[in-house]
């Protein structure tokens, strides 16, 4: 059954997932971002190209030959990928596809709004009976993997 993991207290969601999915590559597990919208993955694709800061994270997107052997894939509107170790999900609903997935991540930023979603996230994982982690990343210095 998947395992789920909720990292809140977020400063950067981006970040997070940037750094989370380099500490997986680092343990051999392969990484599917989804997001919402294209500007979210623009905006990640342009971020996993200087991090960390002395390298970069080899990735590509979900829709391109090279998916199948990256490490990293970026998803936004599909539910067709090439791996299913490890999803990082930045959206705000539980998508319908993370169950293919032996563990999800979900990253939980300050704002109201968003840990009112992530609390609701959190239920609809535990009432279906999925194996929960809670990471509080305002008492850690980085994200664990």
């Amino acid at each position: 059954m998947t395992k789920v993991d909720f990292y809140t207290g977020s400063q950067d969601k981006l970040r997070t997932a940037c750094q989370l999915s380099h500490k997986a590559i680092q343990n051999g597990v392969r990484t599917v971002i989804s997001t919402h919208d294209a500007a979210t993955i623009d905006a990640l694709d342009k971020l996993l190209w200087h991090y960390p800061a002395t390298a970069f994270i080899p990735h590509c997107r979900s829709d391109t030959a090279e998916a199948v052997q990256m490490s990293v894939v970026l998803s936004h509107g599909s539910d067709k990928f090439p791996h299913h170790d490890l999803l990082i999900s930045l959206h705000n609903e539980c998508m319908p596809f993370f169950s293919r997935f032996e563990r999800v991540i979900e990253i939980i930023g300050h704002d109201a709004e968003d840990s009112r979603l992530g609390r609701e996230r959190f239920k609809f994982y535990r009432d279906r009976g999925y194996e929960l982690r809670h990471i509080d990343l305002a008492n850690t210095d980085s994200p664990q993997n």
